[in-house]
């Protein structure tokens, strides 16, 4: 058993969606003003003078488009560029929101008096730490402003004490936790590069010897990350394999986590796994499950029962199907599968409803309900996350060849009309959209509109016919390296004499 995670709780990783909301066009204004709101109340709470110039300053802030508001300008002087990393924040490179952040100059001078005086309080604690009491107590201090830095939203300063403590500790486990930390950090402001670093350095210690609820939290930081840039195949194993022993709510909510498994794992799953840890899920179902299923998965009678490192292998129930999506499932609130750490405020209810007609219309071929689904997940997933957001346009297009290489892989021929019917378009939006993938060679088929209503012919690939082309090929690569290897021999040897 490893020790207690430490180092959890800042930053407020819930803010950084405030922060998103506030500025996404695709929020309502009634969610825009009640992020704008949670975010100026947290600010006043917990102090945090360094966030609140970072967003809300006139003329420095990444919430005001360059130039705005910024009448305390020095004449002559060009507006102040908004820092690079600032679009892992803000849903568009020029945010425009009618809901906004007011700078209030008095409020963030107290903000800014209050942080003096905390710092203050701290090199106190740390100085008599070291002349009354050991390095443990020394370590405990420089803790406190390392989290103070976090909880006020000073992220270079957040890691440098970070980093320092890590020099300074020597428990594996202490700083695998301060490296998830920086990890926080990155996430919260859209630093990929940062977290990138740190997500690889913190593998390297659980490698090294890490505790068995470290390397199971890092799987899910890893997924997010990898979430975060378009890495659906290799994140989709690692949050589903989290799912039945999730412990970091200070990363994301356990309702997010079951989205972004769910979207990773649907878009980038061969069908066969697609089943067993998606649709026949006992973590999935009792989320997007219906009648008998989910009452058996929240009672736990279904249960995946694997470890962090145990090979995932799912039993089909008796259902045998996907979870129903027919009939509307209720929103759910999963606040009361309890919180590691706090948050600045309970979990939402979500309505999964959208996410669980995609999967189950996808697995039973039901396409015309599939594209209504996907029309669904996308305005009430992907359009208000800040981890989906960009990545919309691609994940809808992907699931549209998936659909449409799911239906093709069963017929020699089929017809444009029937196949257009089957998905509830036009046959013009299906020519045009199948030529697409089929000119990018996603599909092998061509379409021939010239005769009657127009045929779609796919094209088998002929595996034997393409492992004999692969082997004559290598043996010729291998043939001239060959010949080239022994030109050189005889060069050498003809030098020496």
């Amino acid at each position: 058993m490893g020790s207690d995670p430490q180092y959890v709780k800042w930053p407020l990783l819930p803010l950084a969606q405030h922060v998103f909301t506030v500025t996404n066009p695709h929020a309502s204004n009634t969610l825009q003003q009640g992020a704008a709101k949670v975010l100026q109340d947290a600010i006043t709470e917990h102090k945090m003078a360094p966030l609140y110039r970072y967003l809300a300053h006139p003329v420095e802030g990444v919430l005001n488009p360059v130039g705005k508001g910024s009448s305390s300008q020095v004449p002559g002087k060009p507006p102040s560029r908004k820092p690079s990393i600032a679009g892992g924040m803000v849903a568009t490179k020029s945010p425009q929101s009618s809901v906004a952040l007011p700078w209030d100059e008095d409020l963030y001078q107290k903000l800014k008096a209050d942080n003096d005086r905390e710092l203050e309080g701290f090199q106190k604690e740390e100085d008599e730490a070291v002349e009354q009491a050991g390095d443990t107590e020394v370590l405990a201090a420089k803790g406190k402003r390392a989290e103070f830095w976090a909880r006020v939203g000073d992220k270079d300063r957040a890691i440098a004490a970070y980093e320092e403590l890590f020099e300074e500790t020597g428990i594996l486990g202490t700083k695998i936790d301060l490296v998830l930390a920086i990890i926080r950090m990155g996430l919260f402001y859209g630093d990929r590069l940062l977290v990138k670093k740190h997500v690889e350095r913190a593998k390297s210690l659980v490698d090294s010897g890490g505790d068995w609820d470290r390397r199971n939290r890092l799987k899910a930081y890893e997924g997010i990350y990898l979430i975060t840039v378009r890495a659906y195949a290799a994140a989709g194993p690692l949050l589903l394999d989290s799912l039945s022993t999730f412990t970091s709510y200070e990363l994301c909510t356990y309702s997010s986590l079951v989205v972004y498994s769910v979207l990773a794992g649907s878009v980038a799953l061969k069908r066969v796994d697609f089943k067993s840890k998606v649709v026949d899920a006992p973590e999935i179902k009792a989320i997007l499950g219906d009648g008998e299923d989910k009452l058996l998965a929240l009672s736990g009678a279904l249960s995946a029962g694997l470890g962090v490192d145990d090979s995932p292998s799912a039993k089909d129930t008796e259902s045998g199907g996907a979870a129903g999506a027919t009939s509307k499932v209720a929103a759910v609130n999963l606040t009361t599968l309890g919180t590691s750490t706090e948050q600045p405020e309970a979990e939402m209810a979500i309505d999964f409803s959208p996410l669980a007609q995609l999967v189950s219309s996808l697995y039973n071929g039901h396409y015309k309900q599939f594209f209504q689904a996907l029309a669904l997940v996308e305005e009430s997933f992907f359009s208000q996350d800040r981890y989906l957001l960009e990545h919309k346009h691609w994940f809808i297009r992907e699931m549209r060849l998936r659909a449409y290489q799911q239906l093709l892989q069963s017929y020699r021929v089929v017809g444009l009309d029937s196949m257009a019917a089957d998905f509830g378009v036009t046959v013009d939006f299906l020519d045009r959209d199948l030529a697409n993938f089929v000119a990018g060679g996603r599909i092998a088929c061509t379409i021939d509109r010239v005769t009657g209503n127009g045929i779609i012919e796919t094209n088998r690939p002929d595996d034997k016919n393409k492992q004999y082309q692969d082997v004559v090929r290598q043996g010729d690569q291998l043939i001239t390296k060959l010949q080239k290897y022994g030109q050189a021999v005889r060069l050498r040897g003809s030098e020496r004499a």
